[in-house]
């Protein structure tokens, strides 16, 4: 996996290339799992480190495995609800993505916690306005994948609801 730190409007981005096939790339950026349609297939000789990933790629498949470990921390912060656990597995359920890119002002929701449609899990800034994200299921809230200060692409998966 080759990784790479970019400055975008005073903005830091870590961009990891965990896999290339054909024109679809697999990157984490700030540890978010993307996957891009690149306009052109790699030239190998121009672009070494990205020809290295395709060559790689079946040694590097699990391209959701960084986004499971930050939700693995904040399931151990609710000890008064160890029950509520079992009932989901972490990062199972629908998954809430981010209508626009922005920055995660706040979150309102942690895991385990019972949801409905319509309820605010967190609040998204984007061009200087603040937007209420609401859950679009009801259930238990199995992984938060963003934490406050967070700067998230459209489509980005911020919360998944079991």
């Amino acid at each position: 996996m080759k990784a790479y730190q970019y400055k975008v409007n005073g903005v830091d981005y870590e961009v990891e290339i965990a896999q290339v096939e054909g024109k679809i790339a697999k990157v984490n950026v700030n540890g978010i799992p993307f996957e891009i349609e690149m306009q052109k297939p790699i030239n190998a000789a121009k672009h070494p480190a990205l020809a290295a990933a395709r060559v790689q790629s079946p040694v590097v498949a699990p391209a959701a495995a960084p986004a499971a470990a930050p939700a693995a921390a904040p399931a151990a912060k609710p000890a008064p609800q160890p029950a509520a656990q079992p009932a989901a597995p972490a990062g199972a359920g629908n998954a809430l993505k981010a209508p626009l890119p922005g920055t995660v002002i706040d979150v309102k929701v942690q895991v385990g916690q019972q949801v409905n449609v319509g309820d605010t899990v967190l609040v998204l800034e984007a061009m200087k306005m603040q937007n209420n994200i609401e859950s679009e299921y009801a259930g238990q809230v199995t992984s938060v994948l963003v934490k406050q200060g967070d700067t998230v692409m459209e489509g980005a998966v911020l919360i998944t609801i079991g």
